[in-house]
């Protein structure tokens, strides 16, 4: 009973730690706000975001391996590979913002240029879009959670 509160708990900290930075990312890629300062922080921020995405999968996976139910009745469920689904395009589609944001430092860096308007904007739509589609993964797991479309 411990065991499976403390691994709800860990898992739970690392999907509010997720958003959160993924929200910051959304907020901080505006066109409008651009400034050296902000390239420097969407890189840090988004490496805290990969940090945390990386937590959620491990603690995700404590979960199915040590929790209660068990690996065979996670695995048999669709919603949990739904939920899996949605995570593993989120992170691909990470991708793309992450490989900007190290660009765009890097050419600071280098030579002080900033980024175009429409490239910023751009990364932000991604970013939205990932935002969007993490909101879709609570709801396959209060589904789960209840037993809604087990088998």
């Amino acid at each position: 009973m411990t065991t499976e509160a403390l691994l709800a708990y860990a898992h739970l900290l690392a999907i509010l730690t997720m958003t959160v930075f993924l929200a910051s990312e959304a907020a901080l890629c505006r066109a409008e706000w651009f400034n050296a300062a902000v390239v420097e922080r969407l890189a840090r921020v988004d490496m805290i975001y990969g940090a945390s995405a990386i937590a959620v999968l491990a603690t995700g996976l404590a979960r199915t391996w040590w929790g209660a139910k068990g690996t065979a009745w996670y695995w048999s469920q669709p919603l949990l590979h739904a939920k899996v689904t949605l995570f593993v395009v989120i992170g691909l589609m990470s991708i793309v913002p992450t490989v900007r944001y190290l660009r765009w430092r890097k050419a600071l860096r280098a030579n002080g240029t900033l980024p175009d308007e429409a490239e910023i904007r751009s990364t932000r739509r991604l970013v939205m879009v990932q935002a969007h589609l993490l909101a879709l993964i609570p709801l396959a797991a209060v589904f789960l959670a209840r037993g809604v479309g087990t088998r």
